[in-house]
């Protein structure tokens, strides 16, 4: 009866892997590919990193629906196709220092770092670092440095980066995180307010000069603390 037991887990357990490749599958090819996200390297690293390791228990059937999964203190998980066209935007190379700004679940940490010599991720909510963290230490992801605070107004400890991965909205992109480009840096961001949000890339080509490309419209939940804009009152 033992024996028979342990068989019946290890076919739950085997067919729960199966309908994962399968979901998985399915989100690259019904979802990322549609949005123009056609990077060998993006979409194989999409295949590799087991994307419902990091999403929260009990929306783990969820980890490959194209919706952003609700995370605690009112943040989210961006959809999966999202977080595909930003890694495919930002170009992360293999020597490229990265500043991430959100660490939420630690998959875009994991999809950052594995692509990059090392990532510096912020975030204001210590305890859900502390377990985004863990999940890295599990897949053995190392070339992290987690460092917990507010980040919503730029944050310089590391700077120049070659990298920025924002990932919540600004009502207002401050100025400082540009700055903290090193040349020929990119940075993504979500600006503005619901339901007028731009997906922006920024790109640094010089000391003084900046290129700023609109991507896409979306709408993702902000920041804690961002800054909104001043409204004119009469």
């Amino acid at each position: 009866m033992h024996k028979q037991y342990k068989f019946i887990k290890f076919r739950e357990k085997l067919m729960t892997v199966l309908n994962f490749e399968e979901a998985r599958h399915n989100m690259i090819v019904q979802q990322i590919q549609p949005w123009n996200v056609r990077d060998d390297k993006v979409l194989d690293l999409l295949q590799r990193l087991p994307r419902e390791d990091f999403v929260p228990a009990k929306y783990k059937e969820h980890a490959f629906t194209d919706i952003n999964i609700p995370l605690e203190n009112g943040q989210e998980m961006m959809s999966p196709k999202l977080e595909a066209y930003m890694l495919q935007a930002l170009q992360v190379q293999e020597h490229d220092k990265v500043l991430e700004i959100g660490t939420g679940t630690g998959y875009v940490t994991a999809l950052l770092a594995s692509q990059s010599r090392h990532v510096i991720t912020v975030d204001i909510d210590e305890n859900m670092q502390k377990r985004a963290e863990e999940k890295l230490n599990a897949h053995q992801i190392k070339n992290v440095t987690y460092e917990v605070g507010d980040a919503a107004l730029g944050w310089d400890n590391h700077r120049p980066y070659d990298v920025i991965a924002i990932t919540g909205s600004l009502p207002v992109l401050p100025e400082v995180f540009q700055r903290t480009l090193a040349v020929g840096g990119r940075l993504f961001a979500v600006v503005g307010e619901a339901p007028a949000m731009e997906a922006i890339l920024i790109t640094r080509i010089s000391e003084t000069e900046w290129t700023h490309k609109v991507l896409f419209e979306t709408s993702i939940t902000a920041l804690t603390n961002a800054v909104k804009p001043e409204r004119f009152v009469l």
